[in-house]
């Protein structure tokens, strides 16, 4: 089935695990009562802390509370879940994965992947933050197949980096997942442009969840957006907890990629530095 409906959880994640994970639970419900056939989460879906709240409640992957509860959901309703991202346990080291799960119609895990590029920044008599002293980076290209089509993963700073996304769309993605927890001053500038470039350049589909809302240390923007093979933004969440659907037609991006065949007219034998 080429067409099916997505949807996107916009959350408002805090620091209280069990809460999280109950309105997480209740949102899946009320997107599969809206026919969703795939559902989508944001970055840090179950938990949102500072110090070592992330080690704390890290999970090992299979085997945690957050994805029996996704794996519970998917075979309950008969869909698949994009877990947005959880914390990852790594045994023997104090840092965590910062890591997707998807879950077939089954509960089983047909995808995990592991955020690659970390936001490290010290401006010179500015902010300085190091997501690399609590997250190890992954190192794999993570693509797998749906029920719907090839889609590949990708986690929000991921975003900055278009090499990433053009292979997945050289690995046969159709549609790219995105979850994200923007902060609202790169989120007012950057966010849709970018979802919106990676969608354009790669003839895809971008489904981007984000993270609403103020934070113990920093606001996040939201802005949940799906955008087409074309660049249009198809749906877009308002500033609030809420959940977003699109209508997803994958046989639209072997269309647009026939009219626009930029993917098919790359010349790699001369892309030399």
């Amino acid at each position: 089935m080429a067409v099916f409906n997505m949807a996107l959880l916009q959350l408002d994640t805090q620091d209280e695990k069990e809460t999280n994970l109950r309105r997480i639970s209740e949102m899946i419900d009320e997107a599969a009562s809206k026919r969703a056939r795939f559902i989508c989460m944001p970055e840090m879906a179950n938990y949102i802390g500072i110090g070592d709240g992330p080690f704390n409640n890290a999970e090992d992957i299979p085997g945690g509370k957050t994805c029996a509860l996704f794996s519970e959901k998917a075979k309950e309703h008969g869909v698949w879940i994009h877990g947005g991202s959880i914390c990852e346990r790594i045994h023997d080291e104090k840092r965590v994965y910062n890591t997707t799960v998807v879950m077939n119609p089954k509960g089983e895990i047909a995808a995990k992947y592991r955020k690659i590029h970390l936001y490290d920044i010290d401006v010179k008599n500015g902010i300085s933050f190091r997501e690399s002293d609590t997250i190890k980076p992954g190192d794999d290209i993570v693509n797998f197949d749906s029920d719907f089509g090839p889609m590949g993963l990708a986690i929000c700073y991921d975003i900055r980096f278009p090499e990433l996304y053009r292979l997945l769309t050289l690995r046969g993605a159709k549609l790219i997942f995105n979850p994200a927890e923007f902060n609202i001053f790169t989120g007012k500038d950057h966010w849709e442009n970018l979802v919106r470039a990676r969608a354009i350049e790669n003839v895809c589909y971008m489904v981007a969840p984000g993270q609403f809302g103020p934070k113990k240390t920093f606001h996040t923007y939201g802005r949940s957006i799906v955008v087409d093979p074309w660049g249009n933004v198809v749906a877009k969440a308002s500033d609030r907890e809420c959940i977003v659907m699109a209508e997803i037609d994958m046989d639209y991006v072997d269309h647009m990629r026939e009219q626009v065949p930029c993917v098919k007219n790359r010349r790699p034998e001369t892309y030399k530095w």
